[in-house]
Parts: C-alpha cells; structure tokens; sequence
C-alpha cells in the first residue's frame, strides 16, 4: 500500500524539482543508488519497469526505501497497462508513470487514489490526460515532442498544467533553464545523472555530489 498520497507526490515533485529515472536488475545497485539520491537531496525517485521480474526487486527496493530512506516517495515507471498498474500498486508503488496515455491505466490508480504521470505529446493529449484525473502529466520524449518550446506554448492556453519532461533532460545549468523558464512543474532524469567510474561501476558518491548540485541548479533557477 502506498505510504505517500497522490497529492504528497505532486508537491514534493514540484518542491524538489527533480525525480531521478532508474532500472537495474541488481537490487543491491538499486539500494545504493537510492540511497545516494537521497542522500543528494532527492525525494522523488521512479523505478523503471524495464526487465524480467522487475516488480520483485521493486518489491524488495520498497521495503528498503521505508526503513533507509524514509522520505523518499518511490514509484513506478515504464507502465504501460492496467495489468501492470495493479502489480505494482500492490508492491507499494506511490505513484505510476507511463509513457503513453492509457484510460484503464487512470482508473486503476484513481481507484486507488495512486498518482498517475501518463505519457502525452499533445495539448489533446494533455487534456485528456487531466480530464481522467492526471496531476502531474509527462511529456515523453520530451526533447523529440519538442523541448522546453513546446511546454512554454501548452502554458499559453493551459497555465494551470503540471508538465514533467523526461528525455533530453541534462543536469546542467543552460538545460535546466530552459526547461523552467518554460514553466515545467519538474523534470525527470535518467542517464546524464548517474556518474560511474573509469571501470563502468556506479560511482555512489560522484552519484550524490551529482544529485545535490543539480538540486542547487534548481533551485537557485527558481529563486530568480
């Protein structure tokens, strides 16, 4: 059962601003690098579903994440169905993330008061999106749909839209502006995030000098 209600999710995305986006089979990876997003300042954390029994060690990382890390909302992306939404929602997922739109998706998660993040490269599509009850609506790809360009002309006619980019999101200065000054209510962040070593291996410490420096971009972009 979730531990953080859907609102919870909404504000403490807005709040940080930032939700790191990760997938690894190894559940002792996955422990290290949760721990060392919060341990950057990270609140908000998606596990993507993207292998063979990816719910048992999401399973595992929720029960991790409620003794180590006890702020941290943790949930689930790379959905793609009601089936799925289920699962995962009964493994304790705070909220679900999709890269499409789908309708049985929404009312699974509003059944459960669960939030729901669909994927959407439309104004169409976000408003249908928030119609069936979306919060926090993703664009995905974000560079692909159109970058911080597109969210700043959906906020033209839809200023009260929450917008969470994934995809060409990076962890610099000049990306991150553009994409808040375009007026995103946070981003998602994958790859450019994790920092390894020379060897390949997570670097967890690099990982967690990463996480707070991009916070403190975000930050100091919001406070202007």
């Amino acid at each position: 059962m979730a531990r953080f209600t859907r609102i919870d999710v909404a504000i403490q995305m807005k709040e940080t601003g930032m939700v790191p986006v990760f997938y690894h089979s190894d559940i002792e990876i996955c422990k290290k690098v949760l721990k060392a997003c919060y341990q950057g300042g990270a609140r908000v954390f998606e596990f993507t579903n993207r292998g063979d029994f990816a719910h048992e060690v999401f399973t595992e990382l929720v029960k991790f994440a409620a003794k180590e890390t006890p702020e941290m909302i943790l949930g689930i992306g790379s959905v793609v169905d009601a089936g799925t939404t289920s699962l995962y929602i009964q493994s304790g997922a705070n909220f679900v993330v999709s890269p499409v739109l789908n309708p049985e998706m929404a009312k699974v998660c509003n059944r459960r008061k669960i939030g729901w993040s669909p994927g959407c490269g439309s104004l169409t599509e976000i408003s249908y999106a928030e119609e069936l009850g979306a919060e926090v609506v993703k664009i995905f790809p974000g560079s692909q749909v159109g970058g911080p360009s597109f969210v700043k002309a959906v906020k033209g006619p839809f200023p009260w839209s929450s917008i969470m980019p994934t995809g060409g999101v990076a962890p610099t200065i000049e990306n991150l502006t553009a994409w808040f000054d375009a007026g995103v209510h946070c981003v998602g962040m994958g790859s450019k995030l994790f920092v390894k070593n020379e060897a390949g291996e997570f670097d967890y410490a690099g990982l967690t000098k990463k996480v707070t420096e991009t916070l403190d971009i975000i930050k100091a972009i919001k406070s202007k």
